[in-house]
C-alpha cells in the first residue's frame, strides 16, 4: 500500500491564533500517526506564488489522510485555522513501494 501525503500552502494572518489551531490539531496527527516532513520551513520559489507556510504530512494511507482531516478533533482544529489563516490542502497518493 502506498503512504499518502498532506500538502498544505497556508498565508496566516493571525500568528497568535494560529498556535491555538496547532496545538488543537496535535492530537488528530497522533491519532492517524501524521509524521511531519515540512513545516514551514525556508522555501524558494521557482513556479508560481508561494505562500508564508508550506507543510507536508507523511500518512501510512490515502485512507489514514482522509480520516485525519474528517475526524472530530481536526475538525475542531480546522474552524480556528480558517478564521486566522487561509489554506490550499490536498491528499496525494506516493508511489508504491
Amino acid at each position: 500500500m502506498a503512504k499518502a501525503y498532506w500538502i498544505a500552502r497556508v498565508e496566516v494572518e493571525d500568528a497568535e491564533t494560529y498556535k491555538d489551531y496547532v496545538s488543537t490539531a496535535a492530537p488528530a496527527f497522533a491519532r492517524f500517526g501524521a509524521k511531519f516532513l515540512a513545516r514551514g520551513g525556508a522555501v524558494t520559489e521557482l513556479e508560481g506564488e508561494a505562500l508564508g507556510r508550506n507543510v507536508v504530512i507523511e500518512f501510512e494511507s490515502a485512507a489514514a489522510a482522509k480520516a485525519c482531516y474528517d475526524s472530530p478533533e481536526y475538525q475542531a482544529a480546522k474552524a480556528i485555522r480558517q478564521r486566522c489563516a487561509r489554506a490550499d490542502m490536498i491528499v496525494v497518493e506516493g508511489v508504491p513501494s
